[in-house]
């Protein structure tokens, strides 16, 4: 029987507040309640955001909380060698390319597309697809750019990637918090366009890395927030075309702030630290977040 792993997989760029907290609990719950594993990673391969100082208090945090996470803490900017050798087999593949247009280039190119009376595809977030223009590049233009400096990163060719997948993809959705029942959902990874990879200095991105990162400690169950449910369709191409065992997903509600709204790292009003210098506990968290 294969033993349950969950992760809970926060980046050092700001202060935790009270949905990581909610996610990470969550998470030592169903560990707990299925006999499994819970394995902390910190998601750092954004090198300028992510600083030792936000981990620290991270850990602090997730330590005055109760967590318990199994040793030793997977950092991802310590990997970037594994995830270069991935990006390194889905360029030999044809599944990636590299996009040279800048953002100001990207606007221009869709303003005049839509001034001349075609809507342009913008993906679940409401960001316009990345235009198509650099994926028909020759390749021996493509080296002309690469080797002169020209600042790049490498997207998904995702119409290449599906036709690569050769079926339709969907993956396992638990419907509430007792993973007690599933159902299938369709998996749109053509609704986010070609998404980024890989950048020139980093070569890895989000998608990559996490599944990359899942496979490799044996993940079994993804439990994260709701506004990561789209890009499940992603994550599940990626793990298709690279051969990968997908988890199983649950995507938990978010705790909202007083205005409604997703909480951000930079309220601090629901920062764990700021709560718990104003004398709350853990227990009083735990309540707080309906655990």
């Amino acid at each position: 029987m294969t033993l349950l792993t969950f992760r809970f997989a926060p980046s050092p760029n700001g202060e935790l507040h009270l949905g990581h907290a909610y996610s990470a609990l969550l998470n030592q719950k169903l560990a707990k309640a299925g006999g499994g594993r819970l394995l902390l990673r910190v998601e750092d391969i954004d090198t300028a955001r992510c600083t030792p100082r936000f981990e620290a208090d991270m850990l602090a945090d997730l330590t005055w909380l109760g967590l318990g996470w199994e040793e030793p803490v997977r950092r991802q900017s310590e990997h970037f060698a594994g995830y270069e050798a991935v990006l390194d087999r889905l360029i030999r593949e044809e599944l990636v390319y590299p996009a040279f247009m800048s953002r100001g280039e990207i606007r221009a190119f869709i303003a005049d597309t839509e001034k001349r009376g075609r809507d342009w595809p913008r993906d679940p977030d409401g960001v316009p697809h990345y235009p198509p223009a650099d994926k028909a590049l020759p390749v021996k233009e493509r080296k002309r750019r690469i080797a002169g400096n020209a600042p790049f990163a490498w997207r998904l060719d995702v119409t290449a990637a599906m036709a690569h997948a050769g079926k339709d993809l969907a993956w396992t959705e638990f419907t509430d918090e007792t993973l007690s029942a599933t159902h299938l959902v369709e998996a749109r990874p053509q609704d986010w366009g070609d998404v980024i990879v890989a950048r020139r200095d980093i070569p890895t991105s989000y998608h990559l890395a996490v599944v990359v990162d899942d496979a490799l400690q044996g993940v079994s169950h993804v439990v994260r927030g709701q506004d990561l449910f789209s890009a499940t369709g992603v994550q599940r191409l990626l793990q298709e075309i690279l051969g990968l065992q997908p988890p199983a997903y649950f995507h938990h509600r978010l705790i909202l702030g007083p205005d409604g709204r997703k909480l951000s790292k930079s309220l601090r009003a629901t920062g764990l630290a700021a709560l718990r210098d104003a004398g709350a506990s853990p227990d009083d968290v735990r309540r707080t977040v309906g655990l």
